[in-house]
């Protein structure tokens, strides 16, 4: 198994997606809409009109000595309504495409400023073992590493999916939750020309 060739990080100062300021409301704005658009929002319960049965008041108001009720489909009931059921939903945020790319203009912008983005020549995987993967990052000192590959390939794929700490995207799926949460970033000098070609704003 090769080594990585690692490249200095100044060649990422002549791509202008490196070069912004960091916008901390822009990047918030974005990060709470991409979590609210994962979110199923499938969950549903039936309310008090849902619930079968009968709408007969089950015994008279008064002179049983049990609690008055009005029908079987009552909340506190065993198999009654629920209160305040819940409904399917949409959580989305609509975010504009521009706010979007500009927001993951200004996180790789920190991240190459904090240097947690390492850059090298190419990224080859021989095969499909997990150990071939872990030997070609040994030498990244990381605690949970983002690998931004042009493409993923199928060796990639099945080497990187046993290691809970190290998670692969292609440059084109790109999202600021990964880029957020990883301390370090790996990336292709190939799959750095489809990023600045694919999010880069030229205003």
């Amino acid at each position: 198994m090769s080594s990585l060739v690692l490249l200095p990080n100044s060649v990422l100062k002549t791509y202008p997606f490196f070069n912004n300021d960091f916008n901390e409301v822009l990047v918030q704005q974005v990060l709470v809409s991409y979590l609210a658009k994962r979110r199923l929002g499938t969950s549903s319960q039936k309310g008090y009109s849902e619930i079968s049965g009968s709408g007969k008041k089950p015994w008279r108001q008064k002179g049983t000595g049990r609690a008055r009720v009005g029908s079987v489909s009552s909340c506190i009931w065993r198999s009654g309504a629920k209160c305040f059921a819940s409904k399917k939903q949409d959580f989305s945020k609509k975010v504009n495409k521009k706010m979007y790319r500009r927001s993951l203009s200004c996180i790789f912008s920190e991240c190459f400023r904090q240097g947690r983005i390492v850059l090298v020549k190419d990224f080859f995987l021989k095969n499909h073992k997990t150990d071939g993967l872990v030997s070609l990052i040994s030498a990244i000192n990381y605690f949970r590493l983002l690998i931004i590959s042009p493409r993923i390939d199928f060796n990639l794929y099945l080497s990187s999916r046993n290691l809970y700490n190290v998670s692969v995207v292609s440059s084109f799926n790109v999202d600021p939750y990964s880029l957020l949460s990883s301390d370090k970033i790996l990336i292709s000098e190939s799959a750095l020309y489809f990023l600045n070609k694919e999010f880069c704003l030229n205003d």
